[in-house]
């Protein structure tokens, strides 16, 4: 059975007065909307079913395509834009592809035999440059609005939402040299991928001759393909290790302590995302933040625009990734040693 509504808890859930909460609960007036969603918010964290008055109609369906959900950051993703999708009213629709499911292009004409609003795409096959994007120009001239992050192609007259993944490789490296490593490898995906081509860039040119030497390895974006890439640089003698996820680092360390190396102290690994629970790793886990929720908060405030009609501009946006220092990083072998004090 349903607990009574209790104005106190709600209130005190939600920072607001009772009075407050009685205006949302009664479906008055002079709430702002930044208050009324902090009461439901408050009601469901407590518990409570909302009031059957307050449950609103959806302005419509908003398709959300992923690759997977296995990488956290899909996920994390996902949910921001799901909350901000809800908040204006719009009913998310999350479509997943796995191996042997549906295709992104089976995804979306299901979507549109539902009457989706527009769509999300999120690290899809505009991602992929070997893929015809001529999919998305039939898509515009259907009349669907829709936005994509995470990959970018000139052919298509849309939004695109992208983290700089050159910056991103070029930080991960400095960091690594300010610390004195001088042998750094990259564990990356696929090239035909426009972020693993960017950040291969960027890695590039912060070190123009490690290609040459062997020092990029190009694998699946998984534990297992970081697995596989870390064991090759480990014994071409890299002890600072860039990687294109975090799922890659972390294959990157199950493959050094197999080894018996130690990390920081034998090989540092950087990874990239900084998806949930990552900080929480052994050891927590140094890596390029995406800056997920302005990221994705963008990328629905586009579609909405495109929505309502407003002309958007057709043009990639681009946001700047963090460098976040944690365990997995320390000192480059050899540095400090040695140094007597007078």
């Amino acid at each position: 059975m349903t607990s009574p509504l209790r104005l106190t808890d709600i209130a005190a859930q939600a920072a607001v007065s009772e009075a407050t909460v009685s205006h949302v609960l009664n479906g008055k007036a002079g709430v702002a909307s930044g208050t009324r969603h902090k009461v439901l918010a408050a009601m469901d964290l407590l518990g409570y079913e909302r009031p059957v008055r307050l449950r609103r109609r959806s302005n419509g369906l908003v398709g959300l395509l992923t690759p997977e959900l296995t990488n956290p950051i899909f996920p994390a993703f996902a949910q921001v834009i799901e909350q901000t999708l809800a908040g204006h009213g719009y009913t998310p629709v999350l479509c997943t592809q796995s191996p042997g499911g549906a295709t992104e292009d089976e995804l979306v004409e299901q979507l549109e035999e539902r009457g989706v609003t527009g769509i999300v795409f999120l690290s899809g096959l505009h991602a992929d440059s070997s893929a015809d994007p001529s999919r998305y120009q039939r898509l515009a001239a259907r009349g669907v609005p829709f936005v994509l992050i995470n990959g970018f192609n000139e052919q298509v007259q849309a939004p695109f939402i992208s983290p700089d993944d050159r910056a991103a490789a070029e930080m991960a490296v400095r960091h690594l040299e300010d610390l004195g490593h001088r042998r750094i490898g990259l564990a990356i995906g696929p090239t035909r991928y426009v972020p693993s081509a960017r950040k291969e860039a960027g890695f590039a040119a912060a070190l123009p001759s490690a290609a040459a030497e062997g020092l990029v390895q190009r694998t699946l974006f998984t534990v297992e393909g970081g697995h596989a890439a870390g064991g090759a640089l480990l014994d071409r003698g890299c002890t600072g290790i860039v990687c294109g996820s975090d799922p890659m680092a972390l294959g990157v360390i199950r493959a050094a302590r197999e080894r018996g190396l130690r990390v920081p102290e034998d090989i540092s690994v950087v990874g990239f995302d900084d998806s949930p629970l990552i900080a929480f790793t052994d050891p927590p886990l140094t890596t390029v933040r995406q800056p997920v929720r302005a990221m994705a908060t963008a990328a629905v405030g586009a579609l909405l625009e495109a929505i309502a009609g407003t002309p958007v501009q057709r043009t990639e946006y681009v946001f700047q990734p963090e460098l976040v220092v944690r365990g997995s990083t320390g000192q480059g072998p050899g540095v400090g040693v040695g140094v007597g004090v007078g």
